[in-house]
């Protein structure tokens, strides 16, 4: 996908969060800013056109729940841009995007799945229960065993390999272009959950991906505000989406596609802060007598350090880490031990999301990964103990004070 008005020119991607999606053709004078169109339907003065459109023989738009909208179609490209894809499909929610991906790689009843098994709750249960009783088989890998994924590729012959480019919440970092090389040698596509990166950081297909997944929810809008999701990938898969989206009805509303888009064009300033703040405080919470440890892989002793510089371009680690508190074991004292510590913090909010301005925390055994058992977890290395981040944009300095302060109450 290309910017309309600024493709003869080498872009940079800071600049392309601005332009990308703008610019678009319409009729008249072009809006500088996209316009909503709530519109539901289209007409056209001409039958042949309409049957051309509804036939997609034809680009245009005819019904925006199943034939497209152009708020969300200025949306969709802006992110196929920014990800070097040809083409995006924009859905409700960040799952929808991912049940979708799903289905149009062709997961069906008999299908095989290999999948990392510590990636987010919901996407576990989606294909630990759902997926399992529609007939599919998932085979759970340890994504940095690429001799166990190696394994387990050759052995059941998958539809689809899944994983997150950095896991939620232990921020492991898959080794992309190695496993995007396991799969298409075992004929699977590579599917990725690229939210924690987003464009700015990471953009995996460059790196071999096929479907590059994101909840817009997070980085994408980062303001909180809204509710999306979007897959990137080649026009032919858009298609399948497409097809599939006609009867699911998934669709990103236009209210919702243009504060995404408002969002996006604030990716690049928001990521570089945010980045800049986990590292700080990544840093200092290592050597607080509170935390026994950090995970975030740009601390130098990060098992997948190096990996992580090399995928991000040395751009950042992200701005989501986490740690475990001291003394916050497998009892029941432990987790009101990590409850007194939220509860004491006073800047940064409480809240079952992250990717925001805001300074977030949250406790992945009753939210993010409320939907496992306590041995499922604790076999992750999801304890207890374990609380995640998600760094805003606020001055590093307050929140360490905010820390501090929450850690000495304990």
């Amino acid at each position: 996908m290309k910017i309309h008005s600024l493709s003869s020119l080498p872009i940079h991607l800071a600049t392309r969060t601005v332009h990308a999606g703008e610019h678009l053709p319409y009729p008249g004078g072009t809006p500088v800013v996209s316009p909503i169109h709530p519109s539901v339907g289209y007409t056209f003065p001409d039958s042949h056109d309409l049957d051309a459109v509804l036939g997609n023989q034809q680009p245009g738009f005819v019904y925006s729940t199943r034939y497209h909208n152009p708020t969300i179609h200025a949306f969709e490209t802006a992110v196929a841009n920014l990800e070097g894809g040809e083409a995006a499909y924009a859905f409700s929610s960040g799952m929808a995007a991912i049940h979708m991906a799903l289905l149009a790689a062709g997961v069906r009843a008999g299908s095989h799945v290999v999948a990392a098994a510590d990636v987010y709750g919901a996407t576990f249960s989606l294909l630990d229960q759902l997926f399992t009783e529609l007939g599919i088989t998932v085979h759970w890998v340890n994504i940095l065993n690429l001799d166990e994924v190696r394994a387990a590729l050759t052995s059941h012959a998958p539809t689809v390999l899944f994983a997150e480019t950095i896991s939620n919440p232990l921020l492991k970092v898959a080794n992309l272009p190695e496993l995007a090389t396991l799969a298409h040698a075992n004929g699977a596509l590579f599917l990725v959950d690229n939210t924690f990166c987003s464009p700015y950081l990471c953009t995996p297909l460059q790196h071999g991906v096929d479907m590059v997944i994101h909840s817009a929810t997070k980085y994408l809008s980062g303001h909180g505000d809204v509710m999306a999701g979007v897959v990137v990938s080649n026009a032919a898969l858009h298609e399948k989406m497409y097809a599939l989206n006609k009867l699911v009805g998934s669709s990103l509303g236009p209210f919702e596609a243009w504060l995404a888009l408002r969002g996006l064009k604030t990716l690049a300033l928001r990521m570089r802060q945010q980045c800049e703040n986990a590292l700080t405080l990544a840093a200092w919470l290592k050597s607080h007598p509170k935390i026994t440890h950090v995970h975030y892989s740009y601390l130098p002793e990060h098992p997948q350090h190096a990996l992580a510089r090399t995928l991000t371009g040395g751009r950042g680690g992200g701005g989501v880490l986490s740690f475990t508190l001291s003394g916050a074991g497998r009892t029941p004292a432990g987790r009101e031990q990590v409850f007194a510590f939220m509860d004491a913090l006073q800047l940064i909010q409480p809240a079952t999301t992250l990717g925001d301005l805001y300074t977030l925390v949250l406790y992945p055994a009753i939210a993010s990964h409320r939907g496992l058992t306590p041995e499922q977890r604790h076999a992750l290395g999801i304890g207890d103990d374990l609380v995640r981040l998600s760094l805003g944009i606020e001055d590093a300095a307050d929140l360490q004070a905010d820390l501090e302060q929450a850690l000495t109450a304990l």
